[in-house]
């Protein structure tokens, strides 16, 4: 059985238990390797010390952190709306992108991408079907993007674009380049070659349309959840001012143009 303190001990234990847990704010499960006890303990002390615990005001409390930067608007912004319109997906807690299997050259480009915008660290994970995402553990984060119009269930909801994005058309091109990358391909047709760009929700094809048309090119018609560009002109210029940052879709391009010729 453990040893009652003294009047002198258990004041120095409850000023060292404030310090630590109102002032500093750290965590219980942060305070415990500091005072060599289990986390249980820890509560239990503070419990005993009647100190009232608080965790809704940790800075970790339900993945909440204090080190994270919202964003302003910018061309590297749009572009990662149009990843996570793409392959992205917003849970409570975390902000990922379902990566497939394309190329690890262009996962560490989306793991970078987001850890620029946030100054947070992002973390690629690996299925095991070979599977990469990659994610930002953040509910400020999430609030935030489910503030600025994604949503938990793109399909479902029937998602369109922040209207900020046709501000600029350097928005327009940056978000078109991030939705190209995660959600579009490149065919080769009998005489040519094709550029799609696929989503289920309607809304959301009708704007990336509406956008395609503000930059002059002559989007298809949408047609089973796609729109299609075939030109050489609008395929050239879309290369040379998109500039897709997924290299599958350029190598393909660059090899159909070549057998087209």
């Amino acid at each position: 059985m453990a040893r009652r303190w003294t009047k002198e001990e258990e004041r120095k234990h409850k000023e060292k238990l404030i310090n630590l847990y109102v002032v500093q704010n750290k965590s219980i499960g942060e305070i415990a390797p500091l005072l060599g006890l289990k986390e249980s303990s820890v509560f239990n002390r503070l419990q005993r010390l009647d100190i009232k615990t608080n965790k809704q005001l940790k800075t970790r409390y339900l993945n909440r952190r204090n080190d994270v930067v919202i964003p302003k608007r910018s061309p590297k912004l749009a572009e990662f709306f149009g990843v996570m319109f793409g392959d992205g997906h917003v849970s409570h807690y975390q902000a990922s992108v379902t990566l497939g299997t394309k190329e690890l050259e262009y996962v560490k480009y989306v793991q970078l991408m987001m850890q620029n915008l946030f100054i947070v660290p992002a973390t690629i994970c690996v299925r095991k079907s070979g599977y990469r995402d990659v994610y930002i553990g953040s509910t400020q984060i999430t609030s935030w993007l489910l503030s600025q119009g994604l949503v938990h269930n793109k399909v479902a909801a029937q998602v369109d674009i922040p209207p900020w994005i046709y501000m600029r058309q350097a928005y327009m091109k940056s978000f078109i380049r991030g939705f190209f990358d995660t959600d579009g391909s490149v065919y080769k047709l009998r005489f040519g070659t094709q550029i799609s760009l696929t989503n289920k929700s309607i809304p959301l094809l009708k704007s990336l349309r509406k956008m395609l048309i503000t930059l002059e090119y002559k989007p298809s018609e949408i047609s089973s959840y796609r729109v299609f560009l075939t030109r050489k002109t609008d395929l050239d210029r879309f290369i040379r001012e998109i500039r897709p940052a997924n290299s599958k879709h350029l190598r393909r391009f660059k090899e159909f143009s070549r057998v087209g010729r």
